[in-house]
């Protein structure tokens, strides 16, 4: 098939125009004051490990079946679910850990995504689109908590993981996992009054916490925040995390770039849309 010089334009078009309001809305936002991102803490000091929010997260992700295995061992997230509760034996004893997708400030999955069908929400969760994805699978790469999976068995796969209930949110409720949640282990609200309430507990019980909040500067920052009575590696987090955004280490390099370079991949997708679009009426002719 070849590209005839109409769709060439249309394609060059098309992606003008994209780039044109990629920097109008980048320019909107640097001149308005950005709106504070939602969030949740999870304190592992009153957690009892009931897992009943892996129950919560499957049934209001359309997984009611979802059957946790006897005295299960050390587990990740996957294609079937979004989240999991593991026990560790630390210093303090045995401490259970809840996780799931963190929902960077600036998450790298997004960054890396060249359709934006990972996309970090205003309200503040990250969110996958299925319109959007071609299936590059660079999200699952650039993660640097390693949580997007893919549906390996599927026929129509997609990229699965946390999605902090969206749609809950835009109705004015709360995720399934912190409604339920019988301990009130898990907190929502706004992210800057969850680290003061963090603080506050850590201030006022410092025999009861470790002196830190996970997710305050991990990454960037994140809009899951943890409290734990031991050092974070002994539940098994990843305590090497960088505290600038992943997205940052690319600044330097992308400014010592020449323009058509970093103009390429999104004409070469802008093509790849007007050819695919061209084909298909093509056959229906």
């Amino acid at each position: 098939m070849t590209l005839s010089r109409r769709t060439f334009l249309k394609a060059m078009g098309a992606t003008a125009v994209a780039l044109s309001v990629g920097k109008e809305a980048t320019a909107q936002t640097s001149g308005e004051e950005k709106p504070e991102f939602m969030a949740i803490l999870y304190d592992s000091t009153k957690c009892v490990g009931c897992l009943g929010c892996e129950y919560d997260c499957a049934e209001a992700h359309g997984n009611p079946d979802y059957e946790i295995p006897i005295d299960p061992p050390m587990r990740k997230t996957d294609d079937k679910q979004r989240t999991i509760v593991n026990h560790y034996e630390t210093s303090k004893g045995r401490i259970p850990r809840k996780m799931q997708c963190m929902h960077c400030n600036q998450p790298a999955c997004d960054a890396a995504c060249l359709t934006q069908a990972m996309h970090k929400c205003p309200e503040g969760p990250v969110i996958w689109r299925e319109d959007k994805c071609m299936g590059c699978r660079y999200c699952m790469i650039s993660c640097p908590f390693d949580i997007p999976k893919f549906e390996y068995g599927s026929t129509n796969p997609q990229i699965v993981k946390c999605d902090m209930c969206i749609d809950r949110i835009r109705e004015g409720e709360t995720p399934a996992c912190a409604y339920n949640c019988p301990e009130e282990a898990l907190v929502y609200g706004k992210r800057s009054d969850l680290i003061r309430e963090a603080r506050r507990r850590i201030v006022e019980e410092p025999d009861r916490y470790y002196d830190h909040i996970y997710g305050e500067h991990e990454a960037g920052g994140t809009s899951w925040l943890y409290l734990s009575p031991v050092p974070f590696n002994e539940l098994g987090f990843n305590v090497n995390i960088q505290k600038s955004s992943y997205p940052a280490l690319t600044k330097g390099f992308i400014s010592s770039i020449a323009p058509v370079d970093i103009l390429l991949p999104a004409v070469l997708l802008g093509i790849y849309e007007a050819t695919k679009s061209n084909n298909t009426k093509e056959e229906d002719q």
